[in-house]
């Protein structure tokens, strides 16, 4: 599945097919997060945190390929993220685009 920020694909034929989207909301746990609060006293790049958010963009990514799938798309373009603070300990990754489907 080939995923695209551009608005358009310069030179193919393609239908759109409509919006498709993915979401996942993540949370560390307790004594993960203990210890990142104590990261950030000292600075620094919080890496579990960071691997957190690596994995929510991943699984929503994911999700959103396959409802494209399911939709017999052959791209996506016009994807964008973004992120949203749910409660202190927990964030969400919405991934969204159009998908779209190849004519010959």
């Amino acid at each position: 599945m080939k995923l695209v920020t551009v608005e358009t694909l310069q030179g193919v034929n393609y239908e759109e097919l409509g919006v498709v989207t993915g979401s996942t909301i993540q949370s560390k746990n307790m004594f993960a997060d203990f210890g990142q609060g104590l990261k950030s006293i000292v600075g620094g790049e919080l890496k579990s945190y960071t691997g957190m958010m690596d994995k929510a963009r991943e699984m929503a990514t994911q999700r959103m390929v396959d409802q494209a799938v399911r939709m017999g798309a052959d791209a996506i373009i016009g994807v964008r993220y973004t992120t949203n603070s749910i409660m202190a300990q927990a964030a969400e990754v919405l991934v969204f685009g159009t998908a779209v489907r190849y004519k010959n």
